[in-house]
């Protein structure tokens, strides 16, 4: 109907369309490849929630014996390893047990990498521990620290679940490997200096204050350390014997080196089984009338699941949480990804960061109804599994039968086991969490500022808390990302020739490159050529987005105005007619200053390289176009823009509604394309006087552009890029070439 024809036709005024459409990407479009096949997708989502359903299919016997051996291994060193971490976080030892059963065995029907063991850990356990004493404290009396533990696994989990389930793990990358190295190795040395009073039998102190405060009260209190240190200090002395003597035997015997290595995995359980008899036979008769024994001991280990249920999560407890809820969060997601990570890398497989992310809310999650405490990825323990033949994530199951039978038979065993000898076994595990001298330098050769942010997370971590460790080591990390987008390197370009074969042979082949004029990471003997006179070319080494286009524009205009000719000649303009932030030429200095502007090179085009641009919002396109008008003043004359290698057709999408790259000249397109507030009227620009005469990227010069993409003419051959952009190229060499061609055509409006 002509109505709505004519309404559209307003419409499409009001809003600015652009009356001859370039053919670009479309919202449509996206939509239309995020949206196909929607049935096929939610089978695709739901099939891979259970990654147990790929392999278990394929499951057979010779995979069957290495999870066997795996399973069994790890059995024996998570049962002592789980009873000292429920030790550090303040819980009776069943609790790590609890944890130990379900996080091995439910982990195995959602994970997506086989090495893995989930269960207690060392920094989860000391921030366990610190919640239930921050929740204690503003709430006295109210919940008993399992409750506590339990309940922040079942929030904790369901964060990590939802997390997960919404595709959303893609954020844990934004915590670098030395952010997480850093805080690791702070919490390792916590951990440990925390134990040695346990180890010693000192007390009298806070073993969970800042690092430092505890190495400090430890040396004053070792005049008054106990009896527990004969079983504390044998068994470490032990474990690193049994250690350091199974390492260098492996190395003297390499066809014995698997026998020494299960040898080497059973030292955790044969020093406590020793400990615990030497324990036994000391203090069974030594009892004194308040019930108390000479050393500090276990004692009762109720037997089985004594505390299964439903978590007892009410909105006063989610309040008292809710200030450790991120830091827990951080810790659970965080070290998992990192091991899983490393271990897939080392593996030869890839896994899922939003699958792992599930499999531990899953695990925590249901642990709560068990009573266990927050689970997640153990370094040592998935070293230990993956050296141990580990062939399947099934082998969780032979560990979780382990944990069972301890659980149920060997109860009574665990009353005489000796605190000090847990300490031991704490200690000596820990340790291995400690970044080594040849890690943090190779922190230091690859990024000096990664590195500081390691040592600040360390040093934080020892000196204040570890919940302050990791949020400076993830502030800074975020703070150095930002800083790295808001301050990109950026380059102009001249032309290098490389020859391939000997220089008087007919068979080379040479081509060119371009490299940065300061010569950085090229041999800096060799003669870099500039572009033709008039032609500047500047590659981007960042995405171009709003923190960093006013740097980068203003790169390329102080370029051109420092190293291009002036349009006018300001030595014959009035004072009264220049503008305000423009002195001009002094009194005397005006005929000598214009010989000079003179003597540069007359402004035709600039080459702008896009290979590494990946993104480019709005503000850096109205920035582009601010550049390009203040460029072209300071010419004096329209300027072609060339862009060379776009990688998005959302780049190209973006540059086209500006204007650029379609062969039009700067007068009819938009100075405002994102004004915040709209300037109507008012703004100069370059003459739009007979602008079919003064457009430089119209005519011949347009078929130069587009005729850099050799062979369209033929019905045979189809271009590269579309010919209605025909500034936009797709390489470096081409787009120069096209800039190049247009020399000579410029003719000033002065003229």
């Amino acid at each position: 109907m002509p109505s709505t024809a004519s309404a559209k036709k307003a419409g499409k005024k009001i809003i600015g369309y652009p009356e001859e459409i370039v053919p670009v990407v479309s919202v449509t479009d996206w939509v239309q490849d995020h949206t196909s096949n929607p049935k096929q997708r939610l089978v695709d989502y739901l099939t891979s929630l259970f990654p147990v359903f790929q392999w278990i299919s394929r499951y057979n016997f010779g995979w069957l014996t290495g999870d066997v051996i795996a399973g069994l291994t790890v059995g024996m060193v998570v049962v002592p390893q789980g009873m000292s971490y429920a030790v550090i976080a303040t819980l009776p030892a069943e609790y790590g047990l609890y944890s130990s059963f379900v996080g091995v065995l439910i982990y195995c029907f959602f994970a997506t990498s086989k090495d893995v063991s989930i269960g207690p850990v060392a920094v989860m356990s000391l921030t366990v521990a610190q919640v239930i004493k921050h929740v204690q404290a503003s709430h006295p009396d109210q919940w008993t620290g399992p409750v506590i533990a339990s309940a922040l696994a079942f929030i904790a989990g369901f964060i990590v679940l939802g997390i997960g389930l919404l595709r959303l793990g893609w954020l844990v990358e934004f915590i670098p490997a030395p952010a997480v190295s850093g805080f690791m190795t702070g919490s390792a040395i916590n951990i440990a200096a925390g134990q040695v009073p346990g180890l010693m039998g000192i007390t009298g102190f806070d073993t969970r204050a800042s690092t430092y405060k505890v190495i400090i009260n430890t040396l004053k209190g070792l005049p008054r350390t106990k009896l527990d240190a004969a079983w504390g200090l044998t068994g470490l002395v032990a474990l690193y014997s049994i250690r350091i003597f199974c390492d260098y035997m492996g190395r003297r015997y390499p066809r014995r080196a698997r026998l020494f290595f299960f040898i080497s995995v059973l030292r955790n359980a044969f020093v406590i089984l020793v400990l615990t008899i030497a324990a036994w036979l000391y203090t069974r008769h030594r009892k004194s009338a308040s019930g108390k024994y000479p050393i500090k001991i276990l004692q009762t280990v109720p037997a089985g699941f004594k505390h299964v249920g439903q978590p007892k999560v009410n909105p006063e407890l989610l309040s008292a949480l809710a200030p450790e809820l991120p830091v827990a969060t951080i810790i659970l997601l965080l070290e998992h990804i990192a091991i899983s990570k490393s271990f897939g890398r080392l593996n030869g497989y890839k896994i899922n960061p939003n699958q792992e992310l599930i499999a531990i809310g899953v695990t925590n999650t249901i642990g709560s109804c068990f009573g266990a405490y927050p689970a997640t990825g153990s370094f040592s323990r998935s070293a230990l599994k993956s050296k141990s033949g580990v062939r399947t994530p099934a082998a969780g199951i032979i560990t979780a039968v382990v944990v069972i039978v301890a659980l149920y038979g060997l109860t009574p065993a665990f009353f005489w086991i000796p605190t000090a000898g847990l300490s031991a076994v704490i200690i000596h595990a820990v340790a291995d969490l400690v970044a080594s001298p040849s890690q943090v330098y190779s922190f230091w050769r690859v990024s000096p500022l990664e590195f500081l942010i390691w040592a600040a997370a360390v040093l934080v971590t020892i000196f204040s808390s570890i919940e302050n460790g990791i949020y400076t080591s993830i502030c800074a990390s975020l703070a150095l990302l930002l800083i790295r987008v808001a301050h990109p390197r950026g380059s102009f370009l001249g032309k290098v020739t490389l020859t391939k074969g000997s220089s008087d042979s007919k068979a080379s082949e040479s081509r060119d490159v371009f490299v940065p004029y300061n010569k950085k990471n090229v041999n800096p003997h060799i003669k870099v050529i500039p572009p033709s006179p008039g032609v500047i070319v500047y590659r981007f080494e960042e995405s171009y987005l709003y923190p960093n286009c006013s740097l980068v524009n203003d790169a390329i205009v102080d370029y051109v105005k420092e190293n291009m000719q002036r349009g006018k000649d300001m030595s014959n303009v009035r004072p009264s007619d220049r503008p305000w932030n423009d002195p001009g030429p002094g009194r005397n200095s005006g005929t000598s200053e214009q010989e000079e502007n003179l003597k540069k090179p007359v402004l035709h085009a600039v080459v702008l390289d896009f290979s590494q641009v990946s993104h480019i919002d709005t503000t850096a396109v109205q920035a582009l176009i601010d550049a390009r008008t203040e460029i072209e003043k300071w010419a004096d004359h329209a300027v072609e823009f060339h862009f060379a290698t776009i990688l998005s057709p959302w780049i190209r999408r973006a540059l086209t509604a500006a204007g650029f790259g379609l062969g039009i000249s700067s007068s009819t397109t938009p100075s405002d394309l994102a004004a915040v507030v709209p300037y109507r009227g008012g703004r100069t620009s370059i003459s739009s006087e007979d602008s079919s005469e003064q457009d430089l990227e119209r005519g011949d010069i347009k078929k130069a552009g587009s005729g850099s993409q050799p062979g369209h003419s033929g019905p045979e051959f189809e271009p590269l890029i579309a010919e209605d952009t025909p500034f936009f190229h797709i390489d470096l060499v081409s787009a120069v070439r096209a800039a190049e061609s247009g020399i000579g055509r410029v003719t000033s409006t002065s003229d």
